[in-house]
């Protein structure tokens, strides 16, 4: 079945290890996109590499450490990354086109909105969209990091089939298997939790390889919005054309959610919550497994300064996150009705809306 494929692929598959593009890498990982083509396949490319392919042209002895360095060293990178793309698929008689990204463009319904607009046109027309962050203007609160998390709401954002991110392992153990020759190897995940992040480590680990936290999240991501995902590696002749059919060297994770809607994808992904309420347990369990609204008698505690209208973040007693939604209260109503049942919340104020989320406004991301 032809299907539509979002490929990530990261600097250090790109680049020398002095720094600087590797012509011969761009040539077989384009030879590896236009193969799937070949097969009937839609392609987007999520590429990193503008900084390293850059930074030697520009002068720098090593990779710079500064933002407005960084920022110069993509400036030259983004277009000798373009033009290695450009001239691989130009000798195939296939075009590409550039597409540069920033938080603030998903953040932005109408913009992320158009950029669907685009890829989906570019797509129609036979073109390979390269997806990249904009290195030149995004400032490291708001960066994306290593486009992980940019690939997965890519696919997200075009309602892929699959999400394949390519890294230097061949996919997630229980320990460093270059390390631990006991290491056991993740063939299938239907449910990233706490215990495979813990695998993956984290800040100051030694367990993780190949940054495989991001890689994780990136998956939870791409799953959430009903997009099943590969992390592995594509290193010889076909590989890619295997990942794609189920038979690459890496992890498939799975999913049963639905694609959401691009509203649901923004609430969930993309917007920036002004408060938290806090939620007993039997509303959590109302909102997780019933597919329930919120109401004013299952909240313990509101944070923040909210409006009605706002988008909010829904946690459990425990502190971890159940969801996100848009709230019909101003923060100091809830204050005055939270825990309160639905007679007593009319007898104390005047709302449109009782329910503080409808679950036609509220996305769930466990």
């Amino acid at each position: 079945m032809n299907q539509r494929i979002v490929v990530k692929i990261g600097s250090s598959s790109l680049t020398s290890e002095q720094g600087g593009l590797d012509r011969s890498k761009i040539a077989f990982y384009a030879n590896e996109l236009l193969s799937i083509i070949a097969n009937g396949h839609q392609v987007v490319l999520v590429t990193s590499g503008a900084v390293a392919a850059g930074f030697t042209r520009i002068g720098y002895s090593t990779r710079p450490k500064q933002l407005h360095e960084k920022q110069a060293a993509a400036a030259v990178g983004q277009a000798l990354l373009m033009q290695a793309y450009q001239e691989q698929f130009n000798s195939q008689g296939v075009t590409a086109a550039q597409i540069l990204l920033t938080r603030q463009d998903f953040a932005n319904r109408k913009r992320g909105h158009n950029a669907w607009l685009t890829i989906e046109e570019l797509i129609k027309q036979g073109v390979i969209p390269i997806v990249n962050e904009n290195d030149t203007v995004s400032v490291d609160e708001l960066k994306f990091g290593d486009n992980d998390t940019l690939s997965a709401l890519v696919a997200n954002l075009v309602h892929a089939n699959q999400l394949v991110i390519i890294t230097d392992t061949d996919g997630l153990y229980t320990a460093d298997p270059r390390k631990d020759p006991n290491a056991k190897k993740f063939e299938h995940i239907e449910t990233i939790t706490e215990e495979i992040y813990s695998y993956a480590g984290g800040a100051g680990s030694t367990v993780g390889t190949g940054g495989m936290r991001s890689k994780l999240d990136a998956a939870k991501i791409a799953m959430r919005g009903g997009v099943k995902a590969f992390v592995g590696r594509v290193q010889q002749d076909g590989d890619l054309r295997r990942a794609v059919e189920g038979i690459g060297a890496g992890t498939y994770f799975a999913t049963k959610q639905n694609g959401l809607p691009v509203k649901k994808q923004w609430l969930g992904f993309h917007s920036t919550p002004l408060g938290t309420i806090v939620v007993d347990a039997g509303a959590e369990q109302a909102l997780l497994g019933k597919g329930s609204s919120l109401l004013p008698v299952g909240v313990h505690l509101v944070q923040g300064d909210f409006h009605a209208g706002d988008v909010v973040e829904v946690t459990g007693i425990d502190g971890k996150v159940i969801g996100r939604g848009i709230v019909n209260y101003e923060h100091d109503q809830l204050q005055q009705v939270a825990g309160c049942t639905t007679v007593d919340v009319l007898k104390k104020l005047n709302v449109p809306r009782i329910e503080v989320i409808h679950r036609d406004e509220w996305v769930t991301l466990r």
